[in-house]
């Protein structure tokens, strides 16, 4: 049987109390998701797994709907993550998480756009997949200690040392302080000037020394192996790719995971986004998506939400 589709309002779809609870929830089902695993695609078939436990539940032993299905969705999501694993092990190049065009509410919401941030979520792929399971539904999601023991096969106990191990690895290694969208859509500005006219020194004075630029063309359009660190190689990796005589490089402004973030176009032809780390007023980390089968969530927004 397949995932309905549409809202819980959806006619005779709704008369049917567990259509109509999937529905409601389908949103924050899918953040859940994707938030454990980075690709929009696999978030969508474990929607598609917990949709198929779901409806073969005893909705009359179910004392909480929106929690029994968090709970599925985590341990569908625990199960991809380590199938993701072995294939990210085989991925060429560096991995980022594909990016997601989204509305300007989620923009507007300081916690979600943070917790779906580039930055973020490439940190998150440093935990293992339970600490990740249960950083995102404790820190982002805000589910308590027993709803996630449930969903992790663990006790109380265990998720509370779980929980305080992720975040203190999780908050060694993100940006020391909360920045607005407005900076992040000026220290963006400045870098796409730079970018359109190949000015090296503007690259210069919006990147921060120790910036490290990630490039994710997944082998199939040409990227770096390895990280570029520091601002003298990063500007002048990109004068490089820019300055090639007859090509015209240009960044349409977007929202991508509730953050500004660049449509890049070469020639006019769309060819990656450019999503960015700013850290006092500098860019410390640049993330450009090349791969072609990563970029097909940034046409049309993607529904998120934290509730």
């Amino acid at each position: 049987m397949a995932e309905p589709e549409g809202g819980p309002e959806g006619g005779d779809r709704a008369a049917d109390p567990a259509t109509a609870a999937f529905l409601a929830h389908r949103n924050l089902l899918f953040t859940v998701a994707y938030e454990m695993l980075g690709s929009a695609a696999d978030a969508e078939d474990v929607l598609q797994e917990t949709w198929l436990r779901w409806v073969e539940a005893d909705l009359a032993q179910v004392r909480d709907r929106r929690a029994y299905l968090v709970r599925i969705t985590t341990r569908q999501s625990l199960n991809r993550l380590r199938t993701l694993k072995r294939r990210k092990e085989a991925y060429v190049g560096p991995w980022l998480p594909e990016p997601l065009l989204t509305a300007p509410d989620v923009a507007e919401d300081v916690e979600l756009a943070e917790n779906l941030s580039m930055a973020l979520m490439l940190v998150l792929e440093t935990l293992s997949p339970t600490e990740r399971a249960v950083f995102v539904l404790r820190e982002a999601f805000g589910v308590g200690y027993d709803e996630i023991a449930a969903a992790v096969d663990k006790s109380p106990a265990a998720v509370h040392q779980i929980a305080h191990r992720a975040r203190r690895h999780v908050d060694a290694r993100r940006p020391r302080q909360t920045v607005s969208a407005s900076a992040t859509r000026a220290a963006l500005d400045a870098f796409r000037r730079a970018l359109e006219t190949g000015d090296l020194q503007g690259l210069l004075d919006v990147l921060a020394p120790d910036v490290v630029m990630v490039s994710d063309g997944g082998g199939i359009k040409r990227a770096a192996l390895r990280p570029t660190v520091g601002a003298d190689k990063v500007a002048r990796f990109i004068v490089g790719g820019t300055g090639k005589a007859g090509v015209t490089i240009t960044g349409d402004p977007t929202v991508v995971n509730g953050n500004p973030a660049l449509l890049v176009r070469v020639d006019g032809e769309f060819d990656g986004v450019v999503a960015i780390r700013v850290e006092d007023a500098r860019i410390s980390g640049l993330y450009y998506v090349r791969n072609p089968e990563k970029l097909t969530r940034v046409t049309s927004e993607t529904p998120l939400t934290l509730h």
